[in-house]
């Protein structure tokens, strides 16, 4: 059968990263050079000669260096090739190289690619870094992340300070802390343990950005360094997307990995995966304590290898905020004290907008390559949108390519109903979510309130800074504000406003 010709078997025989810390930002490489440089290490490590031969190349797109874009005509010159197959994603979602290294696996065993490489990178400390020695029109500080083209500029969230992850994530944190029954201390100490453990592989992590271990107390509370950022998240509980880092890695048959003399204990073996995502509109979805589509994409695939928590003997829970890995555990039912990642996450590993999973294979590929062991990747993007998750072991799973990896169905059957939207509701309400945004001294910026009406709507609320007994009331842990009844009232022609009753 072809399934079980090594001829159509797809396995990674190759891994290559790069982290590039220029001591002036002119000196930096942009993201088409790492991603190339990452290419050549993943080269090298297969043993050469695969990348001349590379007939797929695919990439994560870049954010950093929006001048580049596309970038996939680029990295082929500039690794000399020219590939049959060639594109990028859309997006730099989180999801992308999961979804690409599982697309690429679907090429070789249907017979469309013999060597497939995959990659991205960013530059994002360069850019910054260049970017603060210009001036800009309006007085404001150049943000990569908020500046980026597919940021919607207005809208009825944009209005109440729901632009970029950072403002968003928190809102599946609050209400989820409120779901598992956690106290604010419960909740911020389950955070700061998994960051902890995040660091201690970091630490130990050559490819990591931060190698410095810290503790749990130092991931949580807010000094002049770990200034708050978004309730009730610290620096240190945020993707670090100030990283100039390249990861990629390239896949072939087993019959070609054979031909090529590339020995058994150096190939990985890929098994069965699961991809599903919620709305992209963040607030049409039917909750904030859960992800219906990251279950799916969990237990899919767990099911579809047939494997239990207690057979992976590694996991990449992606990181980019405490929210997802917390949620992604008590679906895969995995304990606290062991961690949730092999690379050190996106805060100490680094978080590269949409390529850190690339880095999470390369480092997963290190941990596999010649023992019986299984390691599962799983991957997040969008604002809690995109979830692709896929299992790896080092020896054969007996997985059939290609696979059809698409669980959406599935997922949107255990969809509860999305509320109704209702932008300008008026009267009384429950708090179904919320955070408090803060400036760079620290002090609140303003609370946004989440809120379901008296008719099961969903409506937004905004917190002044200066009602200061409500910004209190939702960061002080004093009391849990989820489910709390209050009213939402308008001056003027502002935002509405909410009140605790």
């Amino acid at each position: 059968m072809r399934d079980q010709d090594p001829e159509y078997i797809p396995v990674i025989v190759g891994v290559g990263q790069i982290n590039d810390r220029p001591e002036s930002p002119a000196d930096g490489l942009d993201p088409v050079a790492l991603m190339a440089d990452a290419l050549r290490r993943a080269d090298s490590d297969a043993g050469g000669g695969l990348i001349a031969d590379c007939d797929s190349l695919a990439m994560v797109a870049q954010l950093a260096w929006p001048q580049l874009n596309p970038v996939d005509g680029k990295v082929a010159e500039a690794l000399s090739i020219d590939p049959d197959y060639r594109m990028q994603t859309a997006l730099p979602n989180g999801d992308s190289p999961i979804l690409l290294l599982h697309e690429a696996a679907n090429r070789i065993a249907s017979g469309e690619a013999r060597i497939c490489a995959v990659t991205g990178g960013e530059a994002l400390r360069t850019a910054g870094q260049l970017a603060a020695l210009k001036n800009r029109n309006d007085g404001e500080t150049p943000n990569a992340l908020r500046d980026a083209s597919h940021r919607a500029r207005t809208g009825y969230a944009q209005s109440y300070g729901l632009v970029v992850p950072t403002d968003v994530y928190p809102l599946y944190e609050n209400a989820g802390r409120a779901a598992y029954g956690q106290s604010l201390a419960e909740g911020q100490d389950e955070s700061g343990t998994i960051w902890a453990g995040m660091s201690e592989v970091a630490a130990g992590s050559e490819g990591a950005w931060i190698r410095q271990q810290v503790s749990a107390a130092d991931v949580i509370t807010p000094t002049d360094s770990n200034r708050p950022i978004a309730f009730p998240y610290t620096k240190l509980q945020v993707a670090n997307s100030s990283v100039n880092q390249g990861a990629g890695f390239i896949l072939t048959s087993l019959a070609e990995a054979h031909r090529r003399g590339i020995a058994d204990d150096r190939l990985v073996y890929l098994g069965y995966g699961a991809a599903a995502h919620e709305s992209g509109n963040f607030l049409a979805r039917d909750r904030y304590d859960a992800s219906p589509s990251l279950a799916t994409s969990i237990e899919r695939t767990m099911a579809l290898n047939s494997v239990v928590a207690d057979d992976l003997a590694h996991v990449e829970l992606y990181s980019c905020f405490p929210c997802v890995p917390k949620m992604a555990r008590r679906v895969l039912g995995w304990p606290l004290d062991r961690p949730v990642t092999v690379f050190g996450g996106l805060t100490f590993g680094g978080g590269p907008i949409g390529n850190y999973m690339s880095h999470a294979v390369v480092a997963m590929v290190e941990k596999l390559r010649g023992t019986g062991d299984k390691g599962l990747l799983f991957a997040n993007g969008g604002y809690a949108t995109h979830n692709h998750t896929i299992l790896l072991s080092g020896t054969p799973t007996g997985a059939t390519f290609p696979q059809d990896f698409d669980y959406q169905a599935e997922a949107d059957g255990r969809r509860g109903d999305v509320p109704a939207l209702d932008e300008g509701y008026l009267g009384p309400a429950s708090i179904e979510s919320y955070t408090v945004h803060y400036d760079r001294d620290g002090s609140p910026k303003s609370g946004v309130i989440v809120a379901r009406t008296s008719d099961g709507s969903r409506t937004l609320a905004n917190v002044p800074a200066d009602d200061i007994a409500t910004i209190a009331f939702l960061s002080d842990g004093q009391e849990e504000p989820v489910g709390t009844s209050g009213t939402i009232g308008r001056e003027g022609e502002g935002l509405a406003i909410w009140h605790r009753s």
